[in-house]
């Protein structure tokens, strides 16, 4: 792991927790779909879906299967830096 990329990787996803604008959904299953992939990889659960919230959640992370932790991370920050800028 790059220490750098994880300090930016969590303020970045500090920044986005405590934004107060909302975000358009499919932003944040984007969002979603980074963190896990960034954290748990494709260790995907199979649960069973209970929701269509669920279900569309499960589906934009397991879109990502094979995607690094790294790229993972990198894809975050960059969606951030784009939804940061655009609600100023």
């Amino acid at each position: 792991m790059v220490p750098n990329l994880d300090i930016a990787f969590n303020d970045a996803f500090d920044k986005i927790s405590t934004l107060r604008k909302a975000i358009a959904p499919d932003i944040m299953l984007k969002f979603y779909a980074y963190y896990k992939q960034a954290n748990y990889g494709n260790k995907f659960s199979s649960t069973k879906v209970s929701s269509v919230r669920s279900a569309f959640k499960f589906n934009a992370w397991v879109q990502l299967n094979g995607m690094s932790s790294e790229e993972a991370k990198k894809e975050y920050i960059k969606l951030a830096e784009t939804v940061l800028n655009s609600k100023k």
